[in-house]
């Protein structure tokens, strides 16, 4: 993390002389806003038709902001000026903190747990939040390496497989949902298939990133707006698509309609298992209502998916104590749980944490799924094949 910390130091040096050359070599602080919207607006004439003002007046300098920007100039003093705040968030949340929350008594960090963290039922983590290491960045994925299993022992980690989706096929029956996770199939390259009407093995790249957008997107009840600033395809084409995922998929609308009006009629909204988040919202007018509509869809998903993990918790605790074994769990990151196993429970842990996991709750149409990975640090972690 020493290491890491200084070679991000370099990065950030030279990352803050590339953005000054674009004022002359003239310092100022990259951090501030009114100096940042001088660069980009006096002194780079960048446009600012459609940008929000913040309550001070200036423009709002957000990393979304920045990068729609950037979208439509294509300015590299913004590509610059993205990469330095990305630097920046990466060492200061992780690289310089972690090693100060080495705990001296065990050579450990460790996080604390909230039962009650999310309204949906998710646990939280905090001081430090490790369901939240970057992984999407080289340098994210250099911070994981930091996080290595003691001599002689492996980090098993075992991921429900889109447990989200594999809820709502569930819960709405859909069939054409529940054939492709019966057959096993890529879910958002047979989602893809449906919307665009090409063979499953024919779909894109591209079709399959826009078709997994459209899918979770409804679920969380997003607007054909919010779906076309997400897949840069325009209102009306956005629209067609949510409007062909609704054909193809009826049981979404049915599940969404009949969820929003036991929602009106209840107050509240249930998992499952029962687990109620009461929604008072829905029952008023304006935006507080369309955000509570959005949180309602995807409210009994979210927290039978929770609930789910909660009870393969317990199962994989019970077993791991009947079988007197020396494997801990260590982490759990919402939808993966993280174990430490000594070389020689490997197999056996792969095997027990799969089957209790996997018998956690019984859909009857639906399996759930569990995918392990194994290796000696966060980072390093290769696929395991169990079924």
């Amino acid at each position: 993390m020493r290491n890491l910390g200084r070679r991000m130091g370099d990065d950030l040096a030279r990352l803050e002389d590339q953005i000054y050359a674009f004022n002359d070599g003239v310092k100022f602080n990259i951090n501030s806003g009114d100096q940042l919207s001088d660069l980009l607006f006096n002194k780079l004439q960048l446009p600012t038709a459609g940008l929000e003002r913040t309550k001070t007046g200036r423009y709002s300098l957000t990393a979304g902001v920045l990068e729609n920007l950037e979208a439509k100039t294509d300015s590299p003093a913004i590509q610059l000026i993205l990469r330095y705040r990305q630097l920046t968030k990466l060492k200061s949340t992780y690289v310089d903190a972690l090693p100060e929350l080495v705990n001296p008594a065990t050579g450990r960090v460790h996080t604390s747990y909230s039962q009650l963290g999310a309204a949906t039922g998710r646990l939280s983590s905090n001081d430090p939040n490790l369901q939240n290491i970057p992984t999407r960045t080289d340098e994210g994925r250099e911070i994981r390496r930091g996080f290595v299993a003691n001599p002689g022992c492996m980090f098993v980690a075992a991921d429900y497989s889109q447990v989200e989706l594999r809820v709502l096929a569930h819960i709405t029956q859909d069939p054409n949902l529940v054939q492709a996770f019966r057959e096993d199939q890529d879910i958002h390259a047979a989602t893809a298939a449906q919307l665009f009407s090409v063979p499953i093995d024919q779909v894109t790249k591209n079709q399959r990133r826009i078709a997994k957008t459209t899918v979770f997107g409804v679920i969380y009840g997003i607007s054909a707006f919010g779906l076309a600033a997400r897949t840069d395809l325009s209102r009306s084409e956005a629209q067609q698509l949510i409007d062909a995922l609704f054909a193809r998929f009826p049981g979404l609308r049915d599940y969404i309609d009949s969820t929003l009006e036991e929602g009106r009629r209840e107050g509240y909204v249930r998992s499952l298992f029962g687990r109620r988040r009461y929604m008072p919202d829905l029952r008023v007018s304006g935006p507080r209502r369309q955000a509570a509509e959005r949180e309602a869809i995807n409210a009994p998903i979210q927290s039978t998916a929770a609930d789910i993990m909660k009870i393969a918790m317990i199962r994989v605790d019970e077993a791991l104590r009947e079988r007197k074994l020396k494997t801990r769990m260590l982490l759990q990151v919402h939808d993966e749980l993280i174990f430490e196993a000594p070389e020689d429970e490997v197999d056996t842990i792969v095997g027990l944490v799969c089957e209790q996991m996997e018998g956690a709750y019984q859909f009857k149409d639906v399996p759930l799924k569990v995918d392990l990975e194994v290796g000696p640090n966060w980072e390093e972690m290769r696929d395991i094949t169990t079924h």
